[in-house]
């Protein structure tokens, strides 16, 4: 199995903060945000590589965050783009790595800017049972006003989506997707088919799954804990002050 972590992004809502330094690499609690994502795919002995796709205009410093880490093989893919007018999007960034990295295995991929308690054990074996299907990660935050900045996904009784919202104004659930993927190697492809339908290629990634559904199963597994997704310079304050 292959890891992919996207650190690709600009991060423009969290200027200045980020106009000369990739988000993965913002400091909480003493560490990159990236080192607690790397903490627990080390632990998975099943993943033999991480790859780890970032931009032009950063990825010197990924080089230099590399030297510190041994554990695993990481892999730095640079997707060759200089600023968020000419970003690829997560989806066309996953798609470059899927394609320049040759991965021709079983994916899991996660936002470089997720924070969260639970290791990946109970979601790979969660996996296992939907074995040539995706799994996304999903996250109860609680609340439907809060659900309203992110996609919204409703389960049915065996953890299959069967309906998802991206940014509803009114969320039927407070059940929200976490950037946390796992992809089956006999559906990479899709990803590719996808883009070649889409006219925006700046695509969230949740409009990727919602897509991907209606082509086949997919199904979700619920964390627990803490999840921080670190989009707003709040939601950034909050992680340094609660998570370690």
């Amino acid at each position: 199995m292959k890891a992919l972590i996207l650190a690709a992004g600009y991060a423009t809502r969290l200027y200045p903060l980020t106009k000369e330094y990739p988000k993965p690499l913002l400091d909480v609690s003493g560490r990159p945000i990236i080192d607690y994502i790397m903490d627990k795919l080390g632990k998975i002995d099943a993943i033999d590589e991480i790859i780890v796709i970032t931009n032009n205009k950063f990825i010197g410093q990924f080089k230099n965050w590399k030297k510190l880490h041994s554990r695993k093989k990481i892999s730095l893919v640079d997707d060759l783009t200089k600023s968020h007018s000419d970003r690829r999007g997560a989806i066309g960034d996953m798609d470059f790595a899927i394609n320049n990295a040759g991965i021709t295995e079983d994916l899991l991929v996660v936002g470089g800017d997720n924070l969260f308690d639970d290791d990946l054990n109970d979601f790979l074996s969660f996996t296992r049972l939907h074995r040539s299907y995706p799994v996304i990660g999903v996250y109860n935050i609680k609340s439907k006003t809060k659900a309203k900045n992110y996609g919204v996904i409703r389960l049915d009784k065996k953890n299959k989506i069967i309906d998802f919202q991206e940014k509803p104004d009114k969320p039927k659930s407070a059940l929200v997707a976490m950037c946390l993927y796992y992809f089956p190697k006999e559906r990479l492809g899709l990803v590719r088919e996808y883009i070649n339908t889409r006219r925006d290629k700046h695509d969230a990634t949740g409009l990727y799954i919602d897509w991907l559904r209606k082509e086949m199963p997919v199904y979700g597994f619920i964390f627990n804990g803490h999840w921080y997704d670190i989009g707003h310079h709040q939601f950034y304050n909050e992680a340094r002050e609660k998570f370690n």
